[in-house]
């Protein structure tokens, strides 16, 4: 099957779904390995899935790592649930960067109960900052609607 992987162009990585040929791959220091851990998290259980997203999320190439943690974020969609490692990973990276995404993602499919403390905070945290850039906006509306009907009224 290895045939059908490019490494060089991550054409067919999104099948990968053999752990093993990941762990080749980045032994021989191969392109495209974020790309291939959204491959394993699509194909492959959590536990042969979640010890290469976190290695993809520590690889040197940027993009690769955004890669890696969009994989976690579909382990998350798939799974209904995290490893405890890739819940810390979450956490150390933070939101409002590369894993704002997957933190996301970890708050709309991994049901409340079952999310970690501090991923509970963020569901509020992210629910009430949410919330409150709506208001906002009903307001700057509510402000340019004023100053096209005074513009109407004096012209």
């Amino acid at each position: 099957m290895a045939s059908t992987w490019n490494w060089e162009t991550a054409e067919g990585l999104l099948g990968l779904d053999d752990p093993a040929e990941w762990d080749a791959a980045h032994a021989r220091g191969e392109r495209s390995l974020g790309t291939a851990a959204i491959g394993l998290a699509f194909n492959c259980t959590l536990a042969e899935a979640s010890p290469r997203i976190l290695k993809g999320m520590r690889l040197a190439d940027r993009g690769q790592r955004g890669f890696a943690f969009t994989a976690a974020g579909h382990a998350a969609r798939l799974n209904g649930e995290l490893t405890p490692e890739l819940y810390a990973a979450l956490r150390a990276e933070g939101p409002g960067g590369i894993a704002d995404n997957a933190i996301r993602d970890t708050l709309t499919f991994v049901p409340y109960r079952r999310l970690p403390p501090w991923f509970k905070w963020q569901s509020a945290r992210m629910t009430v900052l949410d919330k409150l850039e709506y208001w906002q906006g009903c307001v700057l509306d509510a402000v340019e609607n004023a100053r096209t009907a005074l513009r109407r009224r004096r012209g």
